[in-house]
């Protein structure tokens, strides 16, 4: 019995030792606490504005955005007022919906910080109410969508959690390599009233995408290249992130029900890299 614990025991030091390992090979290179009241870190983040993609039926902008006692909170709120781009006879939704009906925001780093590589780690509570569709993704410098390649680390809608990685298939149309997890399944309301942890260790072999140290996606890069012609690699090149909480749209689903206004609310996001890089 005595010989059988010691086993154990250095099986258990064993696995200890061997996630230290793991965790001491990275650095902390890129953090936003959201330490300090007022608006987000101007250094970090720029704002996506009025309506932007998906057919969403949110109108972005700053106003929606705070930090407050260690948060950052992107507020959804339903408020009615004249789209100030309103044309009758245009084809495009942005421009032929006379009024906007709700209001929101999305954080980008675009221009201001990026990465190849690294362990990327948010936590954060979301709000599961129907037609809500918040998301932390990043999406490639070079190249048009799909073909500069998207990632979704954390993606919620319809009451399913969704991890995510897309780059360019054939005829330019996106080829996703995706998995779906029931919220319900994962403890419904309960579990969105808490924090979670989601993180991504991307590598020069392969994208993981977990919540909570479980594993919901992973996918390796080489099966990653743009099948458009071109053989390009989207993951192979920096990526800049996006924090948004959308409403509507092509998959957000219809928000009539849901009482507003609604959170999404971040504590941190770090991103971390391998000492050796």
């Amino acid at each position: 019995m005595q010989s059988s614990l010691l086993i154990l025991w250095m099986i258990l030091i064993g696995f200890f030792v061997n996630a230290q390992k793991e965790t001491n090979n990275y650095k902390l290179v890129w953090s936003d606490e959201f330490d300090k009241n007022g608006l987000p870190d101007s250094a970090n983040w720029t704002y996506e504005k009025e309506f932007v993609r998906n057919q969403e039926m949110q109108w972005y902008q700053a106003e929606n955005v705070r930090c407050e006692n260690g948060y950052l909170i992107i507020e959804a709120r339903r408020e009615e007022k004249p789209n100030p781009n309103y044309e009758a006879a245009s084809n495009d939704w942005r421009k032929n919906r006379p009024t906007i009906y709700y209001t929101s925001a999305c954080l980008i780093t675009r221009g201001l910080r990026k990465w190849t590589y690294g362990r990327f780690e948010m936590r954060a509570r979301i709000d599961i109410s129907p037609g809500l569709w918040p998301a932390w993704w990043t999406l490639g410098v070079e190249q048009r969508w799909p073909a500069n390649g998207e990632i979704d680390i954390m993606e919620y809608y319809r009451g399913k959690l969704l991890a995510n990685i897309a780059c360019s298939g054939a005829n330019r149309q996106p080829e996703w390599h995706s998995n779906t997890f029931s919220v319900d399944s994962m403890g419904g309301s309960g579990w969105s009233s808490k924090f979670h942890i989601w993180q991504m260790d991307w590598t020069k072999d392969s994208i993981a995408l977990y919540i909570d140290d479980q594993l919901l996606n992973k996918c390796a890069l080489d099966v990653l290249v743009n099948k458009d012609g071109s053989d390009f690699n989207p993951f192979r090149q920096p990526h800049y992130m996006l924090l948004n909480l959308a409403i509507g749209g092509a998959n957000g689903g219809d928000p009539t029900s849901t009482n507003f206004p609604k959170r999404f609310e971040v504590d941190y996001v770090r991103v971390y890299q391998k000492k050796d890089n």
